[in-house]
């Protein structure tokens, strides 16, 4: 896989942050540049990252306090009690994903936010080809990447959530901003909107007792 992958800075999920964060997990942090970018924000934060490829190590470790390299399909170490956990671009990788959000939100803070982000197999890129060709083909990157474990759309992505116990009040939908899809976004009346989509960025909390899920607040990016 290309390594630049891994050097993102994801700081397109700015508007779902907290206003405040003590102790950041970065769960699949590739080199840590996003958690190294939440340092600055949140200064004094302690932050842990969780990351299955051992190549990203000593760059992992310049950029946040505590680095593992673990399979995130099995146990993973203590982590303490996160007040903000981010899962970017994860959990599509793993056997059995809700396994380990719901472990994950059993340990977090009270109060802490799960960001979560997942990309949109309903995206036109994906769902057009399916319906006039009757097939897709894996990618070495991108919605459709071959080492894609699962699909998500949008209320999927929101049910796992749901799952772990979390409610997401706040989301991104990413993709919106090219002048042609704003186009065919606003000739279509939004109708589209799920296959326009090209990823959801979800913020969730640990859902109060008899609290369901709502609608989602939606932004565009």
């Amino acid at each position: 896989m290309d390594q630049t992958y891994f050097q993102h800075v994801r700081s397109e999920i700015a508007p779902l942050l907290p206003a405040g964060a003590a102790h950041i997990l970065d769960v699949g942090a590739g080199a840590g540049r996003t958690s190294a970018w939440l340092r600055s924000r949140y200064p004094g934060c302690h932050s842990v990252a969780l990351e299955g490829d051992p190549a990203m190590l000593e760059e992992l470790k310049q950029n946040v306090d505590v680095a593992h390299i673990v399979d995130l399909n099995g146990a993973i170490p203590d982590v303490g009690a996160p007040d903000l956990i981010l899962l970017l671009d994860v959990l599509e990788h793993l056997m059995r994903p809700q396994d380990l959000l719901s472990h994950l939100t059993s340990v977090m803070a009270e109060g802490a936010t799960v960001i979560f982000s997942c990309p949109n197999v309903a995206h036109a890129s994906v769902s057009v080809p399916l319906l006039l060709r009757g097939k897709f083909d894996y990618q070495d990157a991108g919605i459709l990447d071959r080492t894609h474990l699962r699909f998500f759309v949008r209320e999927s992505a929101i049910a796992l959530m749901n799952q772990a116990g979390l409610i997401v009040q706040h989301g991104i939908r990413t993709g919106l901003r090219g002048p042609r899809t704003r186009l065919l976004d606003t000739l279509t009346g939004r109708t589209l909107r799920d296959h326009l989509t090209k990823q959801y960025i979800l913020a969730g909390r640990r859902a109060a007792p008899g609290i369901e899920q709502g609608k989602v607040h939606w932004l565009v990016n």
